[in-house]
């Protein structure tokens, strides 16, 4: 094997630093790549209400950025007035009383279909209280805290 000298090593240091900078830049690429193929939780809300608890949901997660896309994907707002309304979420209000709300699917009249009440009941009757109380959530567009105590209560 030939005996490398310093003039050699000189010029094959800028090589190697080149080759490890590309290898660092394909290592990040591959792990934002990744990171962007992370799926999302999809739903397709049926009320406004839904929509709103999904919402609250996701900021409650620390998701902001994510309710802000889905916002955006339902009621067709700007990016700056999702962001001003998730914003608002954040700060306590109401994402129901939004007039791009609107534009979402109004819930379809329940002709034959029992009462909320009554519902709710044989959905406790069958043991599953965590169902009744989203089922008040998105018709009714309670709070968690207020479904919760309205299926109690029943």
């Amino acid at each position: 094997m030939p005996n490398i000298g310093v003039p050699e090593l000189l010029i094959l240091l800028p090589v190697v630093g080149i080759i490890a900078a590309i290898i660092a830049a394909i290592v990040i690429s591959a792990g934002k790549a990744a990171r962007g193929r992370t799926p999302h939780p999809t739903f397709a809300p049926t009320t406004p209400a839904e929509l709103e608890h999904q919402l609250q949901a996701l900021v409650e997660q620390g998701k902001p950025i994510l309710a802000i896309k889905i916002l955006r994907q339902h009621t067709g707002l700007s990016l700056q007035d999702a962001k001003t309304a998730v914003d608002g979420m954040r700060a306590g209000r109401r994402l129901i009383d939004h007039p791009a709300m609107a534009r979402l699917p109004q819930p379809s009249p329940r002709a034959h279909q029992a009462d909320l009440a009554t519902r709710v009941r044989e959905l406790k009757a069958a043991g599953r209280e965590q169902q009744a109380v989203h089922l008040v959530i998105g018709e009714t567009g309670m709070t968690q805290s207020e479904a919760q105590t309205f299926v109690q209560a029943l």
